[in-house]
């Protein structure tokens, strides 16, 4: 399996893609329905609380504030998007970002649920699935929704990488 720097470059940019039309569907779910998403900055405290050892909190919105959580939130939102647009482009050595399908993008979209399911909100205090909170059905449901409008975001993206690549030569 060989990848080129263009590759990678298209990788990057379609993480940012999926990762941002993931955000435009949880601002509409927001200004639509006012159902909230997920905040990046208690994601950012998590994740900057693991170098002193804690991975998992009892509830993270009542955990200390670290330095520059919403940063390292963001950041991280941003970067594992990428390193899941790395999991279509490196296993077929660049042929899905060069004729982007849509089952693909959708399928690791929608698996990627798991990470929140069975990673994120237990550790965040949340349990299982959402199943510590208020509305379980409707957080278990907003996350799949969420994850799907990611896979869509990564096949979007690829799409328009290929027009931009293509408009560019």
């Amino acid at each position: 399996m060989t990848i080129d720097t263009l590759h990678i470059v298209g990788a990057v940019f379609v993480g940012i893609g999926a990762a941002l039309t993931m955000d435009l569907w949880n601002l509409f779910l927001q200004r639509a329905f006012h159902i909230s998403s997920l905040n990046f900055c208690l994601v950012g405290r998590w994740l900057s609380a693991m170098p002193t050892g804690t991975f998992t909190h009892p509830n993270i919105a009542s955990a200390a504030k670290r330095p520059a959580e919403c940063a390292i939130g963001w950041a991280g939102h941003f970067l594992i998007s990428i390193a899941f647009a790395l999991m279509l482009i490196v296993p077929t050595s660049g042929r899905w970002l060069d004729h982007p399908s849509l089952a693909p993008a959708l399928l690791l979209g929608v698996g990627t649920v798991l990470i929140p399911y069975c990673v994120v909100q237990p550790a965040l205090g949340l349990g299982i699935a959402s199943a510590n909170t208020s509305n379980p059905t409707q957080a278990r449901l907003k996350s799949l929704m969420t994850h799907t409008a990611f896979g869509i975001g990564l096949y979007l993206s690829a799409v328009l990488w290929n027009v931009f690549r293509h408009a560019a030569a």
